[in-house]
């Protein structure tokens, strides 16, 4: 097993999936036949994936289309409040000190592995054009959080080489990333090939481990966090980013479940009983390193939250991504403690903030967080 210090991945090249060769897409005579919706696939496609239309994916190009509706730039939003109230020595206490610079020691690094594992791994096995525009566009959403991350580790004058070798030092910072790194490894391999149903079933368990565990879990302790300070007016233009953060993830996340449930439906043979028993697993695993991760962020109670609270909450995450992709769920009876993260997650809220945010973003507005 590779580990993050090791990852390494050679280029490959080539304009098509490795699953659809040059003798097999042109043979029987149809070097020259145009592409019918019939012929698209979202892995091991014939089609040439350089033909973006006829549309057969219309879900994917819309959730492109809505996502280059939603662009912002981290340096546009105002840093000013919170490089003082860092400065101020009662301004935040040591605890909340230590759960800014913990998230952000995770997440410095943490997009990095998603844009790597899209342009390098994933965007190589969809063979989809409608689904390779938006995972384009997921990984440049990935720099732009990069960006902002740097942004705030910046503005705070933080020690750089501390937080962003946090993934290396610091234990539940890097149990995580190990977690993710045999995934990223599998489809980065050259020698890797979908088409038989082992390898299949590899792309799509690294899928659902990239939109169910890590965007869609491993994010929500550290989005909790930050959103709690500012909603009681602290650190405030993090607050904001991670506002933007939190909508171009869950959007990331729908877009990985939507591909998850299309590949089921197109290959169902995949959705074996062992195969249901191996992801479930996965789940369970992610939700014990991310409440470590919740312990080690916060050892006492801070912002009116508490680890504890925290391992509620992730059951009940675990739980909603487990219904979304067809899995049995795997806490009963476990409940959101954080009503008002359901509030900026929910989808309906998502669109209306689609549609307030170029205003208030353009007049340097805040974000409310009543």
């Amino acid at each position: 097993m590779s580990t993050i210090s090791s990852l390494a991945v050679q280029p490959t090249s080539g304009f098509v999936p490795a699953a659809g060769g040059r003798e097999e897409r042109f043979a029987a005579g149809n070097a020259f036949r145009r592409i019918t919706v019939e012929d698209k696939r979202i892995i091991n496609s014939r089609a040439d994936v350089n033909q973006l239309v006829p549309f057969k994916y219309k879900w994917a190009w819309e959730k492109y289309i809505a996502a280059c509706a939603n662009h912002w730039m981290p340096q546009e939003i105002n840093m000013s409040r919170d490089i003082a109230l860092w400065k101020d020595p009662n301004g935040l206490t040591a605890d909340e000190r230590r759960v800014v610079v913990r998230n952000l020691g995770f997440f410095v690094t943490a997009d990095s592995l998603a844009a790597n594992n899209i342009v390098l791994g994933t965007y190589r096995h969809i063979t989809a054009p409608e689904c390779r525009q938006y995972l384009l566009r997921q990984a440049f959403e990935e720099a732009i959080h990069t960006h902002a991350y740097q942004y705030i580790v910046e503005s705070l004058d933080l020690d750089a080489g501390e937080v962003f070798n946090a993934y290396h030092e610091i234990a539940s910072i890097r149990d995580k990333d190990e977690f993710l790194v045999p995934f990223i490894d599998t489809l980065t391999d050259p020698a890797f090939r979908t088409g038989s149903a082992q390898a299949d079933q590899q792309l799509l368990k690294s899928l659902i481990v990239f939109s169910c565990l890590m965007e869609g879990l491993f994010f929500y302790v550290g989005f909790a966090q930050i959103l709690s300070l500012g909603r009681q007016n602290k650190m405030t233009g993090a607050a904001e980013q991670y506002m933007y953060i939190l909508r171009d993830e869950s959007m990331h996340c729908n877009f990985g479940i939507d591909l998850v449930n299309q590949i089921k439906l197109e290959n169902p043979h995949l959705w074996t009983p062992d195969f249901r028993e191996e992801l479930q697993a996965l789940f369970r695993e992610a939700v014990e390193l991310e409440y470590r991760y919740a312990e080690d962020t916060m050892p006492r109670g801070v912002l009116g939250l508490n680890a504890p609270m925290f391992k509620e909450y992730l059951r009940f995450i675990a739980n909603r991504r487990c219904q979304q992709i067809g899995l049995e769920t795997l806490y009963p009876g476990a409940s959101n403690p954080f009503p008002w993260m359901s509030e900026m997650i929910d989808l309906k809220k998502e669109r209306n903030f689609f549609e307030t945010r170029v205003i208030e973003y353009q007049t340097g507005g805040a974000l409310s967080w009543d």
